[in-house]
């Protein structure tokens, strides 16, 4: 299966075009963190993908609560350390840097 459809198959409410959005900017902060130091390459690394998945499950959640720090509803409390990507799924990456 494609990330897009794996994503779909959790969100089944996504479009394929949403689905794209987010696996490509999940697959941006990914890289982000990956390479801080120079160009990532075109592909994101296959042992990424689950995170991919996650970071974009994540940024779907968030949609409509960016920056949103707490909130409580009916015994339902939300509050967001970052209104980017969290840091417990950022921390999952390893950072890759080269020698000069």
């Amino acid at each position: 299966m494609t990330q897009t459809e794996l994503l779909r198959a959790q969100i089944p409410q996504i479009s394929d075009g949403d689905a794209e959005f987010l696996l490509e900017t999940a697959k941006s902060a990914i890289n982000a963190r990956r390479y801080p130091f120079g160009e990532p390459p075109d592909e994101l690394e296959r042992r990424y993908y689950n995170l991919q998945l996650r970071i974009a499950i994540e940024l779907y959640n968030k949609r409509g609560a960016e920056g949103e720090v707490s909130h409580g509803e009916n015994g339902i409390s939300r509050g967001y350390s970052s209104a980017w990507v969290s840091e417990e799924l950022l921390s999952e990456i390893t950072p890759k840097a080269e020698i000069l």
